[in-house]
């Protein structure tokens, strides 16, 4: 992929979904585009990996049952799908105890489930009072957005175990703990997800099928039909505008435009210098919406064991490092993976140990979940994306307390010839590929209108 010189109609910041399909669209429409991607790959936040010779996502992953978009892009690069594998008995660790169930609902005291019960359907009663595409609107919006998800968890939910369970679920959406989040914004996230129920599930929810081969391949079978239009290596440092268009200073040189797109995560887009600078909001915005924290890691056996054992291979828990483990075993059976996820405040204090000290942690926690058979894996691999230089975390960023009544209605709208885009800005499945690919179309729309 060599550099462009010449102007461009468009010029698109960041090639993961949300950026491809912006040109995607863009192209399709007749546009000339120039997509700028500070990383020596595509993908974003989704990229391939490898273990014990099977190919493996070391970002996101799974394709939720309602994910149409996501759906489309993987028949168009002839991506096969299978569904999570869920077979057998799932693991609960939660107060220093194992608890095993078959059904949709662990085994735990009557009061733990009637108050977890309780805390969902105060959920999504709560969700259900949000305006699509203005949370900012409702009723209790700034009382809402005064709290942390923390703060109203200790106001409903009494029981320390139901407690410990609701904060793993939020957790695990967020990849930030509940005392970092506003309650409003954790509110939104569930009214574009479809509720809690459909954003924690396998069958029907949002982890129901993985891709053969990755998901990888669906950013980059679009990469390939763009071609030279996207360049590699290549951060942009500043934007400079005007009545006429854009002008964009990157690392490698500078490129000219009619309009541009920005992709990146909200806090790499607020270290980009923005001549004529940034309205207050729309700045203001970018500095207040830090990224999760997530490990994501792959452990790889001479086969699946637990399967022999009557598991499924699924594990939540509040009370390890390692939070939430799946079967990543590939269709044909021919290697054992599990891959686990490790959210939120342990992601940073398990970040510092190196991958090495992750593994030995990691080991632990599935002999725990296991049985001693898990301590001899063929072979370990694990991604930290707090420390990856152009993400600074995972899944997405969110918003603490204030942020969104104060700073939100600037997040979709354009900077004069600056367009915002990524899953952050979603108005369906934010956090999601589904969110990225759905950001795209709106932004490539928005420009199109613009002329």
């Amino acid at each position: 992929m060599t550099a462009h010189q010449e102007p461009v109609d468009v010029i698109v910041v960041g090639a993961g979904l949300a950026g491809l399909k912006a040109a995607q669209e863009l192209t399709d429409a007749g546009r000339s585009v120039l997509v700028l991607e500070a990383r020596d790959r595509v993908g974003g936040r989704s990229k391939p990996g490898e273990i014990a010779g099977q190919v493996v996502d070391l970002g996101g992953q799974w394709v939720g049952a309602s994910h149409r978009r996501v759906r489309a892009e993987a028949r168009a690069a002839d991506v096969e799908l299978h569904p999570q594998y869920t077979e057998g008995t799932t693991l609960l660790s939660t107060g220093g105890e194992i608890r095993p169930y078959t059904s949709r609902i662990p085994k735990l005291s009557l009061a733990s489930l009637a108050e977890l019960g309780l805390g969902t359907h105060l959920l999504d009663r709560d969700m259900k009072t949000l305006p699509a595409g203005g949370p900012w609107w409702a009723k209790n919006a700034r009382a809402w957005d005064a709290q942390t998800v923390e703060s109203r968890l200790l106001k409903y939910v009494k029981g320390s175990t139901s407690r410990d369970l609701t904060r793993l679920l939020a957790k695990a959406i967020l990849c930030a703990d509940t005392a970092q989040v506003s309650y409003l914004y954790f509110l939104e996230c569930l009214r574009q997800g479809h509720g809690l129920r459909s954003m924690i599930e396998v069958q029907g929810g949002s982890q129901q099928d993985k891709c053969v081969g990755g998901a990888w391949q669906i950013p980059e079978h679009m990469a390939d039909a763009l071609g030279d239009r996207i360049v590699l290596d290549t951060a942009v440092t500043a934007v400079e505008q005007d009545a006429h268009g854009v002008r964009v200073t990157t690392t490698r040189g500078t490129h000219a435009g009619r309009h541009l797109i920005m992709t990146a995560p909200p806090a790499l887009a607020g270290q980009i210098h923005y001549s004529p600078p940034l309205d207050v909001k729309r700045a203001g915005l970018l500095r207040r919406m830090p990224m999760g924290s997530v490990i994501k890691v792959f452990v790889a056996y001479e086969n699946p064991f637990w399967r022999r054992k009557g598991l499924s291979g699924t594990v939540a828990s509040t009370d390890r490092a390692l939070g939430l483990v799946f079967d990543q075993t590939p269709p044909d059976g021919s290697v054992g993976i599990l891959v686990g996820l490790i959210p939120g405040t342990q992601a940073v204090a398990m970040s510092p140990l190196g991958a090495e000290g992750r593994r030995r942690q990691i080991l632990s926690d599935l002999v725990y979940y296991f049985g001693e058979e898990a301590a001899e894996p063929t072979d370990y691999v694990d991604a930290d994306w707090t420390v990856d230089p152009w993400t600074q975390g995972g899944y997405g960023a969110h918003m603490p307390p204030g942020v969104l009544t104060t700073y939100g209605d600037t997040l979709r709208e354009p900077s004069g010839r600056v367009h915002w885009a990524g899953t952050e800005t979603a108005t369906e499945y934010i956090g999601y590929f589904e969110g990225a690919l759905q950001s795209g179309v709106r932004a490539a729309r928005e420009v199109l209108k613009a002329g």
